[in-house]
């Protein structure tokens, strides 16, 4: 019996073929959604691009600039506590971003949830893409993409989950299935902007349900904007509780936030290991 292919050698040829694939979409011109610059494939202009997900990738490959492996949050010195993981391991087990949740960055995802513009679900999904594949821990060959189900409200205002949208541009990417409807909201949930990292946690526990056995799954849980990681955590529990073995966070963005213990104080570099 042949032997089986290494995953990261598969990844490698996934990603040759990625990039022979944007090359088609690059002979098509287009203007830069974000600085309006020539572009081409709808995409981003090369500045553009290496100025708005440069962090996030080198983060994943020579880990720097300094991120916290597990949520990807900003931290102001290496080897320095996350605030967002110290006093809860999260369910998932790593997070891959594009970009952080920055202007200008932030006006691809607010084109896409405020402004309804649909084709850019297709461009944040493939930037997820270019960062999933350029990460040093390439994901299993095995796995299957999960979107956060949106809550009934938001459904009502745009007619569309966002973190939906975004996974199957990027399951089309990586070649990887989307199962919509693994998982399921338990109860609608005031609106969580605004609120604190506590406040969000008690908002989003309990929220997801997953009904259907994921006995040594490998899942790609998606979503559009990672805060605090509450929602993150809270629906790759309950993947967990199911049987999912590996949950990885695929966020298009992280908002930054502000480098602070757990107890709402700044950080300090005694606050390590």
């Amino acid at each position: 019996m042949p032997a089986k292919p290494h995953p990261a050698a598969l990844f490698r040829h996934l990603a040759r073929w990625h990039a022979g694939a944007a090359r088609l979409r690059a002979l098509v011109p287009s203007d830069c959604p974000v600085c309006a610059g020539r572009a081409r494939g709808g995409g981003l202009c090369d500045p553009c691009e290496a100025a708005l997900c440069g962090a996030a990738r080198a983060s994943g490959g020579s880990g720097l600039p300094w991120r916290c492996p597990r949520c990807a949050l900003p931290l102001p010195e290496h080897d320095a506590c996350c605030p967002d993981c110290a006093d809860r391991v999260p369910a998932f087990d790593r997070t891959i971003i594009a970009f952080d949740y920055t202007p200008p960055a932030d006006l691809l995802v607010l084109q896409l949830k405020n402004g309804l513009r649909y084709g850019r679900a297709g461009l944040l999904g493939n930037l997820l893409a270019e960062s999933v594949l350029e990460h040093a821990q390439p994901l299993d060959l095995e796995t299957v993409l999960v979107p956060v189900p949106a809550s009934a409200a938001s459904l009502r205002r745009r007619g569309f989950n966002p973190a939906a949208e975004i996974a199957q541009a990027l399951g089309r990417d990586l070649g990887l299935p989307v199962r919509h409807g693994l998982l399921e909201r338990t109860r609608e949930q005031a609106k969580q902007s605004g609120l604190g990292r506590q406040d969000r946690r008690a908002s989003a526990h309990g929220l997801y349900l997953c009904r259907r056995p994921l006995a040594g799954m490998a899942v790609g849980l998606v979503d559009d904007v990672m805060t605090t990681g509450s929602t993150l955590h809270e629906a790759a529990a309950a993947l967990r509780a199911a049987g999912a073995r590996h949950v990885s966070a695929l966020a298009v963005a992280r908002t930054p936030g502000q480098a602070r213990t757990p107890s709402g104080r700044p950080m300090q570099a005694e606050c390590r290991g």
